[in-house]
């Protein structure tokens, strides 16, 4: 664990022409940021979710040990062994047998909650770091707020190089990543829809949560992903609240991407159209004087030379890294992307309504997962995850929560309008799928994935060209580099 005593991040000499992107939950896994830091460039984990990836992985019996060795470096072991005591079953889970739940976020949150989200978070940044010396980053969502605070802290118990958010205005980060540093108990504000901004936040006490004092931590280097230069300007103006440096992320890019600006065009297909305004004029960004890197359809050789001679560090690349062998889809989704990207026949399309955030979402179209209408259709709607759930204030003061992709009635009954729930999808259960992590109901009902990938195809199909039998991360690496 890094113990170095300071207030802004470190000076990188190298800053890395690659960031390799922060994908769903655990696609962006600790074995492919491991494989693109040893490599020398930015390797990043995803950070939604932790405390439930690394539970379910204890269910299913740990293999290869993994996740027992992370939480037997973490500085105190009690909390590691509660961990362990709970999960943990040798043989795995049973056949049909459900996960067994972890606490949901909440504003209030107990002991538990906030040990299993520094725990998760550290175990998948000290499995990405182990064994060597490369720079290794962890993605989270703004719009996962109440996680934040536990979950940054667990990473940068584990030595986390660099945070990236996006998925919001990460105003808040800069300065939380300060007082972690310092292992300082805290205050996070949190949005609580009916609330005054500022009237609500998520208490951590990071030294009275282990119960040691430890030295202090190496603060991180912050980069915001957003998708306009004059989002990039107000954060570099004031020092409160800037960054150290942008990911500047066009509409073409994998997950969620930022509304269309204006009244959103479809075409025939229901594919929303987006035009020059949705796009960040790069010229003003290089302006700043601030390091960035662009991404959106810049995953090829001719992307990143691009990139660079328009005054960009390099490029962040989500597409050809989920798909690689490194990455950590469930094994026959893999097998079935690659095959659809080799013949040309996957598709990727903009969803407006399907995550509960509200932001658009990039699907895959693949034969039984949630792009499919009657998959849809097939699955008892619910939500019992929670990760994109939304505070809100109740009539008598309290905080609730709720999720447009839960039930309509128990939706409006919160205070929700109904048309909000129409289109959307539970993403929290569906990623996990994706990792071969989700749920087995009591009915015997098993979670279906639904695969994000960016809407550009080009480089992976050029990849699959040259390696029609897949490729792993440091392929895709020299391939991008190869004409730098």
């Amino acid at each position: 664990m890094a113990a170095t005593p300071q207030s802004a991040a470190p000076a990188s000499p190298t800053p890395p022409s690659i960031i390799q992107g922060g994908m769903g939950a655990a696609v962006s896994s600790w074995r492919l940021a491991s494989e693109v830091a040893q490599a020398g460039q930015l390797g990043v984990v995803s950070g939604v979710g932790l405390d439930l990836v690394l539970t379910r992985r204890l269910q299913d019996g740990d293999q290869g040990g993994h996740m027992r060795r992370a939480l037997a470096a973490f500085p105190v072991q009690a909390i590691a062994e509660r961990a362990t005591k709970r999960y943990f079953l040798p043989d795995g889970r049973a056949p049909g047998k459900p996960y067994a739940p972890v606490p949901r976020l909440a504003v209030k949150q107990g002991r538990k909650s906030q040990e299993l989200a520094v725990l998760g978070n550290f175990v998948e940044v000290w499995l990405a770091k182990e064994g060597h010396d490369g720079i290794v980053g962890i993605n989270y969502l703004e719009k996962v707020q109440m996680a934040t605070p536990a979950a940054a802290y667990g990473a940068m118990l584990a030595g986390v190089d660099y945070v990236l958010m996006g998925a919001g205005l990460p105003r808040e980060i800069p300065h939380l990543l300060d007082q972690l540093a310092s292992h300082a108990a805290l205050n996070f504000p949190v949005a609580v829809v009916g609330a005054e901004p500022g009237s609500f936040a998520v208490a951590l006490d990071p030294t009275e949560l282990l119960g040691v004092t430890l030295p202090p931590l190496k603060r991180p280097r912050f980069l915001a992903v957003v998708s306009a230069h004059v989002l990039a300007e107000y954060l570099a103006r004031d020092e409160t609240i800037r960054p150290d440096g942008f990911v500047i992320e066009g509409p073409r890019a994998g997950g969620h991407n930022a509304p269309p600006r204006g009244k959103p065009v479809v075409d025939e297909s229901g594919e929303p159209q987006f035009g020059p305004r949705d796009y960040a004029d790069i010229a003003k960004v290089a302006a700043i004087g601030m390091p960035f890197w662009l991404a959106g359809a810049y995953g090829t050789p001719e992307g990143l030379v691009a990139a660079q001679a328009a005054g960009a560090v390099g490029v962040q690349v989500g597409t050809l890294f989920a798909l690689c062998s490194d990455a950590n889809f469930e094994p026959s989704t893999r097998t079935s992307l690659v095959a659809g990207v080799a013949d040309g026949s996957l598709e990727v399309h903009t969803d407006l309504r399907g995550s509960p955030t509200g932001f658009p979402f990039k699907v895959a179209k693949l034969e039984g997962s949630l792009s499919e209408p009657e998959t849809v259709q097939a699955r008892p709607r619910l939500c019992d995850l929670g990760f994109l759930g939304v505070p809100y204030l109740r009539a008598n003061g309290t905080v609730g929560h709720r999720c447009p992709s839960e039930p309509e009635k128990q939706f409006t009954r919160k205070g929700g309008a109904p048309e909000d729930t129409a289109g959307r999808l539970c993403l929290c259960n569906a990623l996990m799928a994706n990792v071969g992590l989700g749920q087995t109901r009591a009915t015997g009902y098993v979670e279906q994935p639904l695969i994000t990938l960016g809407a550009d195809l080009d480089g992976p199909q050029r990849l699959a060209a040259l390696h029609p039998g897949g490729w792993t991360a440091r392929q895709a690496l020299d391939w991008l580099l190869a004409a730098s």
